[in-house]
């Protein structure tokens, strides 16, 4: 039976928006042990650096830190080991071939609790150029100054 029902957000790679545009999501679940959970349920887990890879017919999680739990003693895992992703076959063919041939990149997005089980949000991502980058900056300073305009003419 579940602990809670609905999403609780955990942790959310914002750089990854920065860095490339978001193709397509995936939600999968991540094989971890009990004081890996409970670490991230206390929301000490980094997805900054982490990135994706297909092994084997298997999708592993590697960069991403997970604190060691404090009352885990000798049952804590290392923080940077690879984590495997649990997907369907058919959706780990597709990114295989997507990653090796188009030039994608499979970047982790967000961690969440979903009914009381953590889920990974799994990009697929295609890489920025450097004025892309400036671009959405400066949509995003636009953008701003106009509300900043609108807020100042409703008063």
């Amino acid at each position: 039976m579940p602990h809670q029902k609905g999403i609780k957000p955990v942790a959310q790679n914002r750089k990854a928006f920065h860095d490339y545009f978001v193709e397509e999501r995936y939600e999968c679940g991540i094989e971890l042990f009990g004081t890996e959970v409970k670490s991230m349920r206390l929301g000490r887990v980094s997805l900054k650096e982490s990135w994706a890879q297909v092994r084997r017919g298997e999708v592993f999680v590697e960069g991403m830190h997970i604190s060691p739990y404090e009352q885990g003693n000798r049952f804590n895992r290392d923080p940077m080991r690879p984590k495997r992703l649990l997907l369907h076959k058919s959706e780990i063919r597709k990114l295989d071939g997507l990653v090796a041939r188009q030039g994608y990149t499979l970047v982790p997005l967000e961690i969440y609790l979903k009914d009381g089980r953590m889920k990974l949000q799994l990009g697929l991502c295609r890489g920025k150029a450097e004025h892309d980058k400036r671009d959405a900056t400066a949509k995003r300073d636009a953008d701003r100054e106009i509300r900043r305009a609108l807020r100042q003419n409703n008063r």
